[in-house]
């Protein structure tokens, strides 16, 4: 579906203006918003083009507050944090579509390097980044422990990147910004039991991890129900969302399967309401990634929150 057939299709079915018209933000429980990791992905696997003018506009239509940005797309890397101009001028992108940087995405695969001074770098690099999103306006920052152990062992794996990770929470507390990870069923870091050792050791309020029900699904033995490792990780644990439904499989031999909400055999309204029931009030933001459509994938997802919160 295209974004005008999109458009036009809410409009006829009356879905549009009941996603346009959304709550005031005085009443509202969460922020809603798109990941550009999603038309990043669909673009250079389907060969496919999306103006970022056009995902912008489509964003402000439907009623999304927000946009996640990954690095290095539609054009150039992530500004210096003191490259004033250009920060400026990424800024008013977004401003003229009512739409915040909520969040930027970034590597950690160094961060539990065995090599102390690998670690030591990606530290500095997140400090960089920290003050990145500061000048974006950003309320969370989101990172991916990806790539091999290394020669280590898992134990200690889990220790260097509890350590790293710690060092990202005080920094991000001091600027007031949620920083969040995510761990997938390809990386080395892929258990339940795994992610409740890395919250547990970097035991810091402004570290927490990020809810994708996808990842989560697999990780409770792809039945559908995240929602069920979701309420024994616990929903105050969770930084943001990255929503999406799934079929419990892994796409293409990659990561798990993304679909559109309903399009899976996720039990979408309960895993909203298991974020409802446990006080969470951030950001949650429609991730498509390698969904064909995302525009229908981010229509799909905001229909369903919306239902909920």
């Amino acid at each position: 579906m295209k974004r005008r057939t999109a458009l036009q299709a809410l409009t006829a079915s009356m879905l549009y203006p009941a996603l346009s018209s959304s709550a005031s933000s005085s009443t509202k429980k969460c922020k809603t918003a798109i990941g550009l990791n999603g038309f990043e992905s669909v673009a250079r696997k389907n060969k496919k083009n999306f103006p970022i003018w056009e995902i912008l506009d489509f964003a402000s239509d439907v009623g999304f507050d927000g946009v996640e940005l990954v690095d290095n797309w539609p054009m150039g890397r992530y500004p210096k944090s003191d490259e004033e101009k250009r920060i400026a001028s990424l800024r008013r992108l977004y401003d003229q579509y009512g739409l915040q940087v909520f969040s930027i995405q970034n590597s950690a695969g160094d961060a539990f390097d065995p090599d102390a001074e690998k670690r030591k770098a990606w530290i500095a690099l997140m400090r960089e980044r920290l003050q990145l999103a500061k000048g974006l306006g950003c309320d969370c920052i989101g990172m991916w422990p990806g790539g091999g152990l290394r020669g280590q062992s898992m134990k200690q794996a889990i220790e260097n990147l509890s350590s790293s990770f710690r060092e990202v929470g005080k920094m991000a507390s001091d600027l007031g910004i949620m920083a969040a990870f995510e761990i997938e069923p390809p990386f080395v870091f892929n258990t339940e039991k795994q992610l409740i050792a890395i919250l547990e050791q970097v035991n810091h309020p402004s570290l927490k991890t990020i809810y994708d029900p996808s990842h989560f699904d697999l990780m409770n033995g792809s039945t559908g129900k995240p929602h069920e490792m979701l309420e024994r990780i616990g929903v105050s644990n969770i930084g943001y969302v990255h929503f999406t439904d799934t079929d419990g499989t892994l796409r293409d031999g990659g990561t798990s399967k993304h679909l559109s909400c309903g399009d899976g055999h996720v039990d979408i309204p309960k895993s909203l309401a298991t974020l409802l029931k446990g006080g969470f009030n951030g950001w949650i933001m429609i991730d498509e990634w390698e969904i064909p459509d995302p525009y229908d994938a981010c229509i799909k997802g905001k229909q369903a929150i919306d239902k909920v919160f």
